[in-house]
């Protein structure tokens, strides 16, 4: 079902993050005080105003009480950021996701009511740390804070043994969603098919697991 979103700065986050979701055939709304930061996506979504969002006549005339959900992609200007969070939500927005430069502006903007905050360089950062921390991890997917999707190259003391042997679910509370080899996925895999050099396995499970 098409969703309407409006999208408040227009750095590289947040017009990224504007044209994504109308490529996805979604309704946005891409607002910036720059003039200049305006022209470069107004081709690529719904409708794009160079507007004040600390102004909340502004927002009003906007009508941002009635999109499904605003993001507030204001970078460095920390007052801007705050004071456009703050008039949002007092004037009704359903959902607002904001972006947070380092964790005092995301302490703030969660105390100012926002929905979700979020700091892409630290998430990014953190994802690759992960990934080169675990040589035999291919792909991680955090589903919350203590769950995740991993895909796993299946290790050399796993090799010639079936899952059924291995007793990952029993043992680890691990479930093995799929299995990869060669140019194949099978889902599910077969509980008494040995494990192949090169196999690779899709778990979900605890982090600490």
């Amino acid at each position: 079902m098409k969703k309407s979103f409006a999208v408040i700065g227009l750095g590289r986050f947040g017009r990224n993050v504007a044209r994504d979701l109308a490529r996805m055939g979604q309704e946005v709304l891409a607002i910036d005080k720059s003039e200049e930061l305006v022209r470069l996506v107004q081709d690529d979504v719904t409708q794009a105003v160079q507007a004040d969002t600390t102004d909340e006549r502004v927002l009003q005339q906007l009508e941002i009480r009635e999109y499904d959900a605003v993001i507030v992609a204001i970078g460095d200007d920390i007052r801007a950021s705050v004071l456009t969070t703050l008039l949002c939500k007092e004037q009704g927005v359903r959902r607002l996701i904001a972006k947070a430069f380092d964790d005092m502006h995301q302490k703030i903007l969660e105390k100012t009511g926002a929905d979700q905050v979020i700091q892409p360089e630290k998430e990014a950062g953190l994802r690759l740390a992960r990934s080169l921390a675990q040589d035999n991890l291919l792909n991680y997917l955090e589903l919350s804070g203590d769950t995740s999707l991993r895909e796993v190259n299946v290790p050399a003391r796993w090799i010639d043994k079936t899952l059924k042997e291995l007793r990952l679910r029993n043992e680890y509370k691990i479930s093995v969603l799929a299995l990869r080899r060669g140019g194949a996925l099978i889902v599910p895999p077969e509980p008494d098919d040995p494990l192949q050099t090169g196999d690779v396995l899709l778990l979900l499970g605890q982090n600490d697991r």
